[in-house]
């Protein structure tokens, strides 16, 4: 398989096709193919907890509340709205009243209505600015940044100038976070603490 420089603007999506789906640990933005990192411990256990504590959303709406989504880790979205774009998000979220099934195959081209992006060393600028773009561009309406390191919450909300932060919170806080707000979230649950002991 013919490999690019970091530097290479020019990546198609066949290009980025070309790459056995076992070895596609990765992403096409702005015609640059980059690998994601191999995750950490705190990375990993974030992104865990994270799809864990939506869980009872992850049900059709009418049963349980709150339930009215569908979750996935790790899928592979391409940006239809956006050409030469594919990300892999950490965490994705669908709204069922938008989308009648789970997203399905690998490669996904429903846009996800939420994100969440679990920061790390090497890939945090990416996070932070590049696909903090993409998500923007593409419209998908939330954008959650969880920082392990920093042992912080960023919630923010699509708006036409760009996002609107509208929610920081760290390890001590419980919040309720839109689009999740039905629930509390305990920060420190997230970044992978046990929960307290009842009494």
């Amino acid at each position: 398989m013919r490999t690019r420089s970091p530097r290479s603007r020019d990546a198609t999506l066949e290009d980025f096709l070309a790459i056995a789906e076992g070895e596609r640990f990765h992403e096409l933005i702005d015609g640059e193919i980059r690998e994601k990192a191999a995750p950490s411990g705190e990375h990993g256990a974030a992104q865990l907890r994270m799809a864990q504590l939506l869980g009872p959303f992850d049900r059709r709406a009418g049963g349980p509340p709150p339930g009215g989504w569908w979750f996935a880790t790790e899928v592979e979205c391409l940006i239809r709205e956006l050409p030469r774009r594919v990300v892999r998000p950490d965490v994705a979220g669908w709204r069922r009243d938008r989308h009648p099934g789970p997203p399905r195959g690998t490669l996904v081209t429903a846009r996800p209505d939420w994100v969440c992006e679990i920061l790390s060393a090497t890939d945090r600028a990416r996070d932070l600015v590049d696909k903090k773009l993409v998500y923007h561009q593409a419209r998908v309406e939330h954008y959650f940044l969880v920082d392990p390191e920093e042992g912080t919450l960023l919630v923010y909300r699509w708006h036409d100038a760009g996002y609107l932060e509208v929610l920081a919170a760290q390890r001590g806080d419980t919040v309720r976070a839109e689009p999740f707000a039905a629930i509390e979230l305990r920060v420190a649950t997230l970044l992978g603490d046990d929960e307290p002991e009842d009494g």
